[in-house]
């Protein structure tokens, strides 16, 4: 027996994935329709079926969590703070090129 190739395997594998797919929605259709047939024999309702839901909750309003308020990381000690956050203060940068360093100013 010869060997097989790559393309010949894909393309076996390719028919038989849509014949597979088509004796499953033929079975499908088949299994619906024995359903539907018992539904209607034996009057089962939804609850009957998969039993009584749960209500659903309500979302409420507004899911977000407030933003925090930054705490100040670096202060100057006349009342300049700055979190660490966003560009350098112009407070900052001034200290810093006078030759402080940044944890001189550690709140």
């Amino acid at each position: 027996m010869a060997k097989r190739t790559y393309a010949q395997i894909q393309k076996e594998i390719d028919h038989l994935q849509r014949e597979a797919q088509q004796i499953r929605d033929k079975e499908a259709d088949e299994v619906a329709a024995r359903i539907r047939e018992a539904i209607d024999t034996y009057g089962f309702t939804v609850e009957d079926l998969f039993g009584k839901q749960a209500p659903k909750r309500k979302k409420s309003g507004n899911t977000r969590r407030a933003k925090a308020t930054p705490t100040a990381k670096y202060a100057d000690g006349t009342g300049n703070t700055w979190s660490g956050r966003g560009p350098k203060p112009h407070w900052f940068r001034a200290a810093l090129e006078a030759g402080k360093k940044a944890e001189d100013l550690l709140a």
